[in-house]
């Protein structure tokens, strides 16, 4: 079995940049907090469906204690100026013996990069070998990078709109990811 708690992988983006994907580390508040003060309104409203203005001692609690079995985080880094810097996260919340909910967030400088689809497609394999079948999100309807990130996935995906959102569904046993 994958071991999530230490998970690490290098991945050449779109624009030839090398960046970090691996997982959450207890001590990565204080770089997630940079990360989220640098992004834009948007992008909040979409990942979390209102505002958000910075980590709360919940989100803080969330990262020190992750259990890498019911929750399963990934980042995605680069260093600069000597610095480890956090550009993007994923992270799915199991709640079903065979199913997770999945929530991504990329910084806007790194979009359109295949980020996120490279996020996914590491997340989907430590959850595929936790016996994880599927992965679900709910995606606001004008999300359409999000959308199209799920749809390119290479897992067979379904849609339906409910109460303003579109329900994604991935069946991750169905097929492997394109890598």
């Amino acid at each position: 079995m994958l071991d999530a708690r230490h998970y690490e992988a290098r991945e050449i983006l779109r624009n030839g940049l090398e960046v970090t994907i691996r997982a959450l580390h207890p001590d990565d508040g204080e770089r997630i907090a940079e990360a989220f003060s640098k992004l834009e309104a948007d992008s909040i409203y979409t990942r979390f469906f209102g505002p958000k203005t910075g980590l709360t001692e919940k989100d803080y609690a969330t990262i020190r204690d992750m259990d890498f079995d019911t929750r399963v985080a990934l980042l995605a880094t680069r260093v600069e100026d000597g610095r480890e810097i956090v550009i993007g996260s994923c992270s799915y919340g199991r709640f079903a013996p065979d199913a997770a909910e999945v929530a991504f967030l990329v910084e806007e400088d790194y979009h359109g990069l295949g980020l996120a689809r490279r996020l996914l497609q590491h997340l989907g394999r430590i959850a595929v070998a936790r016996g994880l079948t599927r992965f679900e999100a709910e995606v606001l309807p004008f999300n359409k990078a999000m959308l199209k990130v799920f749809a390119a996935s290479g897992w067979p995906v379904t849609t339906r709109n409910e109460d303003g959102t579109v329900h994604v569904v991935l069946e991750l046993g169905a097929a492997a990811a394109a890598g």
